[in-house]
């Protein structure tokens, strides 16, 4: 929980590598995923480091497999399961992987080629089999209306003889003077006018359309052709040419492509490393610098001797931990589960080392605003049977790995959805809402028949109100056991009383999850040793938002529990209360308590007191501080401890690292200390942060009423679609009543996972995470932090899974 809450405790570790087990050492770090290396020569050119030509290799064979891939996949035909994780080969057997694939290239470039040519041949073959087929039927047609008397033994039936060849084509046309061929079906008119003008009219032009599209061997689009004639007739040859040769290669080649893409991107991964890397002065030892969990170093220790023991190396490698008085990277263990909210704060801003994480407190606060805005059982229950079937399937290759984004953006945010969902059947069950109705599971507490019992109603003639008197005995026999009474869905001021509810609702809400955030940040305060910040930011943030919007929430309680429904007409207005509080008047207003303006006085005076102090207050300390008691305290009082090296408080700074010290109040070199106070920029840095917080108080606590105004609106459009839609199938007394709800409810649902659930459910699900962010967040969470990156393979990019070819 710890790890959650702030994130890992990392330290800067040096890892001295033998130059012969270097490769498989940090083959063995990239299987694990520990440690974020450090780029110790960031002032080399990237094409002058030593691995620059193994990286160019690596390169080649991904272009050799990006050709493997498209052809694989033009010839749709499906890759295997990628179940295998193969290590990464050593380098001695990297040159014969490039030269496989190498070899593999040129084979494929000439089965290719063969393919293309067999294509044009087909081709050319097709066209001539239509066009003697056609011309045939044109001599046939002829010969049936001018029957010829005159067989020329030469030239036998075409239909005799199963056999033609083109050779024989062309000297039959030659011998019989006949022309034929194909022409695209756009060009047809244009020739028969020129071919009246060049022979005056002395040929007979017979032409007709193909039945099958062709396809153009340049362009690859299919077209239409047509057949035309000149005095000739012919027989119908074809020929078929089968492509085994080409697919069985590829279908060779599909079985080992995916072991090659891990290998080549582990390859590569590794010597892009190395170059991170500096030699030490004998330029036999790598030296390496990485950023490491404190509580994996000996896992760390053991990959290092996993890799020196597979290499064979005499010198084993090892890693030593060096202080330093850098900002360490952010680390913070998710799963399956948390990853989402953990998500929604990183899209924020990544926290700063050792910083509070609101992930933990956003899986519960999150959903729960959610539902607020979103709240209906009906709806919930979809939502949640939708997220708990992707939870059921989350395995399913299928569902993973697709190229479709909405899609993939839902799958991974699985978890969110269902507690969405859940927490949205709750604020169903309080808002006594399902599908714009209302529930009587327990029964109302309001009766009718007791008006009629005290004689206290009027001539229901004509009259279809009839008002409820909670004072008359019987009427109001208690609340709801749960959630709102559904007598209300009934109710003609039901909107009237929803609306007074929800407002307050949304008013509380808000300032108890504004104050939990200001709470919250005095465990950063404490964690990075910043005790002044309680007093002067901490206790002025709390006293001011309290004074006055605290008691506003202290007002709405006291109303609710002071006042009954006997004397409900004589309560005060808290909206004039709260008015007048700033305005320091009470004359004319009845008052809602005893010494209520005095009380009002006197915390409007702390409010007001409370913003001088977070004004001035830690710019005079810190001023004080540095001037006037000689830098005093300065690292925990390190200052004043005789010291007889630099070393020592090296390594303090690094104690004070791990034990959480503020890295922003730390100095990140020995010169840094030497720097000067600057007041006016800590003045102008308090003044820009007391300015946000006090006018943020006040514009934060009128948009969390966004919770009442969503609730209400999705209500209302929940309501509007039952009436247009399902009442109108539900009216219908006939026996085709039955068959006119199958389209009725078919359009219900289609509207209400639409418009209800789709599009409703992004607005709430975008103005909650507004109020986490705006809201929430900036009480106590920075977010200017760097994300650890760790050196994993299972995490590295791919170009052929962006181009979607795996």
């Amino acid at each position: 929980m710890d790890s959650l809450l702030r994130g890992e405790e990392l330290c800067l570790a040096q890892l001295f590598l033998q130059s012969g087990s270097a490769y498989d050492c940090i083959s063995e770090l990239g299987e694990l995923g520990l440690v974020e290396f450090r780029d110790l020569n960031p002032s080399v050119n990237a094409f002058q480091r030593k691995h620059v030509n193994e990286i160019k290799n690596c390169e080649e064979m991904e272009r050799i497999l990006g050709y493997l891939l498209r052809e694989i996949k033009k010839a749709d035909i499906s890759l295997p399961e990628r179940d295998v994780n193969p290590v990464a080969p050593l380098p001695k057997h990297v040159m014969a992987i490039m030269e496989q694939l190498q070899r593999l290239e040129v084979e494929l470039g000439e089965v290719t080629r063969n393919k293309e040519k067999l294509q044009k041949n087909l081709l050319e073959l097709r066209e001539y089999t239509h066009m003697l087929r056609i011309t045939h039927s044109f001599v046939q047609r002829t010969s049936e209306r001018e029957p010829l008397h005159v067989q020329y033994e030469e030239f036998p039936f075409l239909e005799k003889d199963t056999v033609m060849d083109y050779s024989s084509m062309q000297r039959l046309g030659a011998k019989l003077g006949f022309i034929s061929g194909l022409i695209q079906r756009a060009k047809i008119e244009a020739f028969e006018r020129m071919l009246w003008r060049v022979c005056k009219g002395y040929t007979i032009l017979s032409y007709a359309e193909v039945d099958e599209y062709l396809e153009d061997p340049e362009t690859g689009e299919p077209s239409k052709s047509i057949v035309f004639l000149i005095s000739y007739w012919g027989e119908q040859i074809g020929q078929k040419v089968l492509l085994v040769c080409f697919v069985n290669f590829l279908m060779k080649a599909s079985e080992s492509v995916y072991t090659w893409v891990i290998q080549v991107k582990k390859i590569k991964a590794i010597y892009y490393i190395l170059n991170l890397c500096s030699l030490d002065v004998t330029n036999k030892c790598l030296i390496a610098e990485v950023w490491c969990p404190v509580n994996d170093i000996a896992n760390l220790r053991r990959a290092l001797e996993e890799g020196s023991r597979k290499s064979g190396a005499t010198v084993p490698s090892f890693v030593n931990r060096i202080p330093t008085s850098d900002t360490p990277p952010s680390l913070i263990r998710t799963n399956k589960f948390t990853s989402g909210f953990q998500g929604i704060v990183d899209a924020y801003g990544v926290g700063n080392y050792r910083e509070v994480n609101p992930a933990p407190f956003t899986i519960i606060t999150f959903p729960f605003l959610f539902a607020v805005m979103f709240g209906d059982l009906g709806h919930g229950l979809i939502m949640a049977l939708f997220a708990f079937w992707m939870v059921l399937y989350e395995n399913n290759r299928k569902l993973k790995n697709t190229r479709n984004e909405i899609w993939n953006t839902f799958f991974e945010g699985r978890y969110i959805i269902l507690m969405m969902g859940l927490f949205s059947i709750y604020t169903g069950l309080i808002y006594n809402d399902c599908f714009s109705k209302s529930l009587n599971i327990f029964g109302s507490g309001w009766s009718v028949k007791a008006m009629f019992t005290a004689e206290m109603t009027d001539d229901l003639s004509g009259n279809r109100f009839l008002t409820l008197d909670p004072n008359v005995t019987g009427v109001f026999k208690g609340p709801y056991p749960l959630g709102i009474d559904p007598i209300w869905n009934l109710a003609t001021n039901r909107l009237t009383f929803l609306n007074s509810y929800k407002m307050k609702m949304s008013v509380i809400i808000g300032i108890i999850h504004m104050s939990f955030g200001v709470i919250l940040s005095t465990y950063n305060h404490l964690h990075f040793r910043k005790k002044h910040n309680l007093y002067l930011v901490f206790l002025p943030e709390l006293l001011f938002l309290l004074c006055l919007f605290g008691y506003l929430v202290f007002m709405i309680f006291y109303k609710w529990l002071v006042f009954s429904a006997k004397d409900s007409r004589e309560a005060p207005s808290i909206l004039i209360h709260f008015i007048n509080m700033f305005l320091m008047q009470g004359d004319g207003v009845p008052p809602l308590y005893p010494g209520q303006t005095g009380l009002q006085i006197f915390l409007v005076v702390i409010a007001v007191l409370s913003v001088p102090v977070l004004l001035l207050g830690k710019p005079i300390y810190l001023n004080w501080l540095h001037n006037g008691s000689q830098r005093l305290g300065m690292y925990r009082g390190y200052e004043r401890v005789r010291r007889n090296s630099e070393e020592e408080l090296y390594l303090m700074r690094a104690n004070d690292m791990e034990e959480g010290s503020s890295h922003s109040d730390l100095s990140s070199s020995g010169d840094h200390e030497a720097e000067e106070f600057d007041f006016a920029d800590e003045f102008l840095h308090q003044a820009i942060h007391t300015i946000e917080y006090c006018l943020g108080c006040v514009s934060n606590t009128a948009s969390y009423l966004r919770l009442w105004a969503l609730s209400l609106a999705h209500a209302q459009l929940s309501d509007v679609l039952w009436a247009m839609v399902m009442r109108v199938g539900l009216r219908m007394d006939t026996r085709l009543g039955v068959l006119f709800l199958v389209p009725v409810f078919s359009l219900f649902a289609v509207l209400t996972v639409s418009i209800l659930l789709v599009m409703e459910g992004l607005s709430a699900f975008l103005h909650a995470l507004r109020l986490h962010w705006v809201e929430f967040q900036n009480k106590f969470y920075s977010g200017t932090g760097v994300k650890f990156s760790p050196f994993s393979f299972s995490l590295l990019p791919s170009s052929f899974e962006h181009d979607g070819l795996l």
